[in-house]
């Protein structure tokens, strides 16, 4: 994934950043359990809103324990633990495992290549307990390699790429929820596509690499339409949102989405003022 999709800590009540903390802790906690210490380094905020977002749900029972971590060994922090949090910290190493592999084809980074091999183990068995799941993130890069071999300029096609994988990393199950939270994904997923891509605009320009933004850019209104097609998806991906029986941190669900991962956006562009 693409790190966007997080809170905007400012907007936040203590109380939620407290308890989104612990989620995030709780994954770290659950990415560990997979494969040890090598599994949380690839601990992201992505897959934190998934567990929240599908334990808000689903209702589970939620554990609180304590654990101290990697980056702060000598105090213990609070941590929840429920299925969900191992069902996205499944999905972090599946997502982490082929984006590491895809850097170490595309840019031979040895690093990406320990990684991987690292993380074998346990996408071995996330890749039998998920099948489907893991069909989709492996369709998804095929038709993305395709997409950039051939220089697509299709934007609505080639985000939708990681629309319909998101999609499939979102349902955990196949129930009544699950079109849903597909639509909210899928919207979400372009969202993140299109905006990574855009924040890496400019660098692709001057290495001379793919990016979908290429042939809009050169158009005088540019930033605006390029805004109201990122606004357009949000809007699409947070009416799917507000359609699911969520109670719990709701406060923390719609900070992300309404201002989270807008902030990221606001951040890009300020950089590219002084570019």
């Amino acid at each position: 994934m693409f790190g966007y999709i997080t809170v905007n800590k400012p907007e936040l009540l203590v109380k939620d950043f407290d308890t989104y903390r612990a989620y995030y802790c709780g994954l770290c906690h659950a990415l560990k359990k997979q494969l040890g210490k090598r599994a949380q380094l690839t601990l992201s905020y992505d897959m934190t809103f998934l567990a929240i977002l599908l334990t808000g749900l689903y209702e589970p029972k939620n554990v609180r324990t304590c654990h101290c971590c990697l980056l702060h060994p000598a105090v213990k922090h609070p941590t929840y633990e429920n299925p969900y949090l191992d069902y996205a910290a499944a999905m972090n190493l599946l997502l982490s495992y082929y984006n590491l592999l895809d850097n170490w084809r595309d840019e031979r980074s040895v690093k990406s290549r320990i990684l991987a091999i690292a993380l074998r183990p346990a996408v071995r068995r996330i890749k039998k307990q998920y099948p489907r799941q893991t069909a989709a993130v492996c369709r998804y890069l095929r038709r993305l390699s395709r997409c950039e071999q051939e220089s697509s300029t299709d934007l609505d096609y080639v985000s939708g790429l990681t629309g319909e994988m998101l999609g499939e990393i979102f349902v955990y199950q196949e129930d009544s929820w699950a079109p849903i939270l597909r639509r909210m994904a899928f919207f979400l997923g372009k969202f993140i596509y299109l905006m990574d891509a855009l924040d890496d605009l400019e660098k692709d320009r001057k290495d001379g690499l793919y990016n979908p933004w290429a042939e809009m850019a050169h158009q005088p209104d540019f930033q605006k339409n390029a805004e109201d097609i990122l606004t357009m998806m949000m809007g699409e991906c947070s009416l799917a949102f507000e359609r699911l029986p969520i109670l719990k941190n709701t406060a923390i669900l719609r900070n992300v989405l309404y201002s989270g991962v807008w902030s990221k956006y606001e951040k890009i562009k300020e950089n590219q003022k002084h570019v």
